[in-house]
């Protein structure tokens, strides 16, 4: 068999795997990440504001004793501001060893998906300064 036989093989496994998906919304849009980097979801905290920090940096929580940055994912993704329901959530995540919450309009489920299922992000958004190991294609 050759290596490239191999090869095939391998990638064909890979893309009937099936990967569990947290599941969140974004001004309409379904999002998902993968189950194993959530730490948690919490409702809406108070958040303490921060000075000279990034617009979409929405400030701090006190959680169990850890402090931890909030990101608005509706601002890091030029999208206009909502109230805020009762539906917003904040995923909190381990991003390269350091927690980090995210604030999202809802968060729907954890999903089982097959991994050719994922289609690839458009180039334009792969060109616009966001980090390639942030999207999975």
């Amino acid at each position: 068999m050759s290596t490239n036989a191999v090869m095939k093989l391998e990638d064909s496994a890979k893309s009937s795997e099936l990967i569990q998906l947290v599941s969140f919304m974004l001004a309409d849009e379904e999002y998902g990440v993968e189950v194993l980097k959530v730490r948690e979801i919490i409702r809406m905290p108070t958040i303490t504001k921060m000075p000279n920090v990034p617009q979409h940096v929405e400030g701090i929580i006190n959680l169990r004793g850890k402090v931890i940055p909030i990101i608005s994912m509706r601002r890091r993704f030029g999208l206009m501001e909502s109230e805020g329901g009762i539906q917003t959530r904040i995923i909190i995540m381990d991003v390269c060893g350091t927690l980090t919450g995210f604030i999202v309009d809802s968060v729907s489920e954890v999903i089982r998906i097959p991994n050719s299922e994922i289609q690839p992000p458009p180039s334009m958004v792969l060109s616009n300064g966001i980090g390639q190991e942030f999207i999975t294609s």
